[in-house]
C-alpha cells in the first residue's frame, strides 16, 4: 500500500489524525500552556464561581467560560494547522535551481563545467526592490517575507516566528488566530485576576474576617491570582507588540532584523503596508483564508502518476499532429501549393 505525503514528509514535524493535524517536533511546552490555562480556569469555576454568582452576578462564570472557549479555539487553530509551509523542490526542480537557474547553463554538462547561479534575485513589490533568497535545504527561491525555520526545518510563507508555547510556527496561514489567541488570553488573565481578588476582598469583609483569614479560607483564589498576575504582564506585552506589528503590517522576523528600518540615512518603505492602521488590521485579520500547499493526505506517488498521464497526452497530441502533417504532405493539393512556392503554417492550408 502506497504511503501518504505526510508519512514521508521531510520536515521536522509531528502529524496526527491521518495528517489532518501538523505540529512541531517539540510540543512539551504546548502541554504546559494547556495545563496552566485549563488548570487555572478549573480552579476558578470550582472555588470562585458559586460565591461570585451569589454575591455579584451570575454572568461572571458564563463570561469566563466564553473567554476560555475562544482562547482554546484560537490556540488549537494556531497549533494544529499548517502555518504556511512551502513544498520543497522536486529532483528536477532542485537540479534546475542548483545548475540551471541561469538560462545559459546546459543541464547536461558535467559539474566541472558550470558556475553556480546567483543565490539571490531582485523582484519589485509595490515599487520597492525585494530580494528573494535561495534556500539550500528546500532548494527553492523563497518568496518575499518567507524564511526557513530551523526548529521545523521548513520554509514558512510570511514567517513570523516559531512559538514553543503553541507548539508550531506562526506564519501566513495561522497568524490571525495566534493574534486573536493572545488577545483573548490577555483578557482572560485580567478577568481571572480581578475576580479572584474580588473573592478574597469580599470574604475579608464578612464578619470578623481579615485579609489573611480570607486568603487562608480560599487558597485556590490566591493561587489563581498569583498565576494570573505573573502571566498577565508577559501576555499583555506580547499582545501590545503584535498589535503594533499588525497595525504596521510587519512580522516579528522583519522587526527583529530591521527589514524596513532606516539604513545609512536612506528611508526604506515597507511595500506591504496600506499606510493605514485600520487597513492593515483589516488585511491581516479579515483577509482571505489560504489553502495549504502541502496536500498531505494525497498519495505520495499521485503527482508522479499525474505527470505520466500528462506526458502520455502530450505524446498522443504530437503523434496526431505528425499524422496530420504527413497527410498534408501526401495530398495532391498540398504538393501543388508547395510547388507554387507557398511558405507558411500547415494550419493555414485549405483542406485537400
Amino acid at each position: 500500500m502506497s504511503k501518504k505525503r505526510w508519512q514521508v514528509f521531510p520536515g521536522k514535524n509531528r502529524f496526527f489524525c491521518g495528517g489532518r493535524i501538523i505540529m512541531a517536533k517539540q510540543i512539551n511546552v504546548f502541554f504546559v500552556t494547556l495545563v496552566l490555562l485549563i488548570g487555572v480556569c478549573v480552579l476558578f469555576f470550582v472555588f470562585d464561581s458559586e460565591f461570585l454568582s451569589a454575591r455579584i452576578h451570575w454572568m461572571i462564570p458564563v463570561i469566563a467560560g466564553i473567554l476560555l472557549a475562544f482562547t482554546l479555539l484560537f490556540l488549537f487553530r494556531t497549533s494544529f494547522s499548517d502555518p504556511g509551509i512551502l513544498p520543497r523542490a522536486t529532483g528536477d526542480e532542485a537540479l534546475f535551481n542548483d545548475r540551471g537557474a541561469d538560462n545559459n547553463v546546459d543541464l547536461t554538462q558535467s559539474s566541472a563545467n558550470f558556475r553556480n547561479p546567483p543565490r539571490t534575485k531582485d523582484v519589485q513589490v509595490n515599487g520597492e526592490t525585494v530580494k528573494l533568497k535561495y534556500c539550500f535545504t528546500c532548494k527553492i527561491f523563497r518568496p518575499p517575507r518567507a524564511s526557513h525555520c530551523s526548529m521545523c526545518d521548513n520554509c514558512i510563507e510570511r514567517f513570523d516566528h516559531h512559538c514553543p508555547w503553541v507548539g508550531n510556527c506562526v506564519g501566513k496561514r495561522n497568524y490571525r488566530y495566534f493574534y486573536l489567541m493572545i488577545v483573548t488570553i490577555t483578557v482572560l488573565c485580567i478577568y481571572i485576576l480581578a475576580f479572584s481578588i474580588a473573592h478574597i476582598v469580599l470574604l475579608s469583609r464578612d464578619g470578623e474576617n481579615t485579609l489573611i483569614s480570607a486568603m487562608s479560607e480560599t487558597p485556590a483564589s490566591v493561587i489563581e491570582a498569583l498565576i494570573a498576575f505573573f502571566a498577565v504582564w508577559s501576555v499583555l506585552g506580547l499582545a501590545g507588540f503584535h498589535s503594533y506589528l499588525a497595525g504596521t503590517n510587519q512580522t516579528t522576523n522583519e522587526e527583529i532584523k530591521g527589514s524596513w528600518a532606516q539604513r545609512h540615512g536612506e528611508v526604506v518603505r515597507n511595500p506591504y503596508t496600506t499606510n493605514n492602521c485600520c487597513g492593515n488590521f483589516t488585511k491581516i485579520l479579515c483577509g482571505p483564508s489560504y489553502h495549504s500547499l502541502l496536500r498531505l493526505r494525497e498519495d505520495k506517488n499521485k503527482e508522479k502518476r499525474d505527470m505520466e498521464e500528462v506526458k502520455k497526452k502530450i505524446e498522443k497530441l504530437m503523434f496526431e499532429q505528425q499524422n496530420n502533417n504527413n497527410n498534408h504532405e501526401q495530398s495532391p493539393k498540398y504538393r501543388e501549393i508547395w510547388n507554387s512556392g507557398y511558405i507558411g503554417s500547415l494550419d493555414e492550408l485549405p483542406a485537400s
